[in-house]
């Protein structure tokens, strides 16, 4: 970041990564770029530097966007068509606090569709590309965030993590994502998936930067009552010595890929010669995360959907008599067949009859999950674990088999439930070739310290 020195200017830097997401267009990265936006920005930037005048950290730094903050620079659709032609007239807190610090906004990230899905293939724009190998998925929900920063077309990039959105993607395409402590950063402005797991969060290239990023984004907001006081940018880095690992016995069996299996080996082997104890932790409560979660996650986004009708804003269905058929087409038409699979499933489980059989089963799981994770803290430090049981799977491969998908999040969705930080860290690649990721997974407000001990992986 040599703007202030002026070793380059904001222009110069805006030009190469516009460059560079045009090169990579085939990849299906971006919902909207916005060229002359991002140029005039760098100009103003380039201009105040010249007059001598003070800049942010930031300063002239190319970002993506996950089209699911709102900014007033072009539409934010979620990559959902019903969203389609939305500008929103506000900005998101986590964008203001960037652009504030001078961070150029250089366009919009794909997604799938509300951040429903694990490989962003549930898109109204179609898949994103993993940016090792172009035939299997880029991740999900935060794909196109993390193909952007992995291809080095932008410096870092936004992200939010429900189940694992910044993690796993992460994992997939070999780059650093953080889902911090629930509250850190403010969720206002952004697109509400699930409010009680939502995250927000960054792709990064290295630890130093996500460092960067978290001191600048978090932090308390009024316009937040989830917030928390900014813990983050106060916290002492403290000392990494005689640190006690954890590694998950639960999570290292024959259902998990062997490359990630021996990543995680050979990672604990390395902490091991550094000093640090592994302690092998049996965490039970955890196979009841990924049922807890599909039934509290489809309610709340069932609730948080049922906004989207016509009315308001986005797309409206012109095939209407009267008011009933308006809401009925447009969110048919609207929706993507996983948001309706996710609606029908949340509005079951909170239905009559039906909602001490599940819902409030899932929310005593979820309490024994956050115990079993406070139990594990007092044993260990840290937890190193897989991300995800597998690599990046093939375009099509799952994407009809939503069990199968579901899956995917078995190792990632504990973490939102009981609401600690978990940062995803490029870990080698498998035999063919693809990246590996493990987490890093903290106790609450641990965030600095998690980012710290991360260097001692690389």
């Amino acid at each position: 970041m040599k703007i202030a020195d002026k070793k380059t200017t904001a222009t110069e830097l805006v030009k190469t990564a516009l460059k560079k997401a045009k090169e990579y267009a085939d990849y299906n990265i971006f919902t909207f770029i916005d060229e002359d936006g991002a140029l005039k920005r760098a100009a103003e930037i380039d201009a105040a530097i010249a007059r001598g005048e003070k800049v942010g950290k930031l300063a002239g730094v190319p970002y993506a966007l996950k089209d699911n903050f709102l900014s007033p620079r072009g539409e934010t659709t979620a990559s959902a068509h019903i969203l389609q032609g939305f500008k929103s007239p506000i900005t998101a807190t986590a964008v203001a606090k960037l652009e504030a610090e001078g961070a150029i906004m250089i366009g919009r990230t794909n997604l799938d569709a509300f951040a429903h899905g694990s490989s962003t293939e549930n898109s109204y724009f179609g898949p994103t590309h993993n940016a090792v190998d172009f035939e299997r998925v880029a991740g999900g929900s935060s794909g196109g965030s993390a193909v952007a920063v992995a291809l080095d077309i932008v410096e870092f990039a936004t992200g939010t993590d429900t189940g694992g959105s910044i993690r796993q993607p992460a994992s997939f395409n070999g780059v650093y994502g953080l889902k911090p402590t629930y509250g850190c950063i403010s969720r206002y402005g952004v697109v509400a998936m699930a409010s009680s797991t939502d995250c927000i969060g960054f792709f990064s290239k290295t630890p130093e930067d996500m460092d960067l990023l978290m001191s600048i984004a978090s932090g308390q907001d009024p316009k937040d009552m989830t917030t928390l006081p900014d813990y983050y940018s106060e916290a002492p880095r403290g000392s990494l010595s005689k640190l006690r690992i954890g590694v998950i016995k639960e999570f290292d069996n024959e259902s998990v890929d062997a490359d990630i299996r021996k990543a995680l080996k050979e990672k604990c082997e390395t902490l091991k010669k550094k000093g640090y104890e592994i302690v092998e932790l049996e965490m039970p409560a955890l196979k009841y995360a990924l049922a807890a979660y599909y039934i509290i996650v489809p309610a709340e986004v069932a609730s948080n959907l049922s906004r989207y009708d016509g009315v308001r804003y986005g797309f409206r269905s012109k095939e209407s008599e009267n008011l009933n058929d308006l809401y009925l087409n447009t969110r048919s038409e609207g929706f993507m067949p996983e948001n309706k699979r996710r609606i029908m499933i949340g509005n079951f489980v909170l239905s009559s009859g039906f909602y001490d059989a599940y819902f409030l089963k899932a929310a005593k799981a979820r309490t024994l999950i956050v115990q079993e994770y406070e139990k594990a803290f007092l044993k260990c430090d840290f937890i190193l674990t897989p991300v995800s049981p597998n690599p990046a799977f093939k375009l099509g491969e799952k994407v009809n088999d939503p069990v199968a998908m579901y899956l995917e999040d078995l190792m990632s969705v504990s973490l939102n439930l009981a609401g600690v930080p978990g940062l995803a860290i490029p870990a080698g690649k498998t035999n063919s070739g693809l990246p590996v990721g493990l987490q890093l997974v903290g106790p609450r407000r641990s965030d600095k310290k998690l980012i710290e001990f991360s260097k001692e992986l690389i």
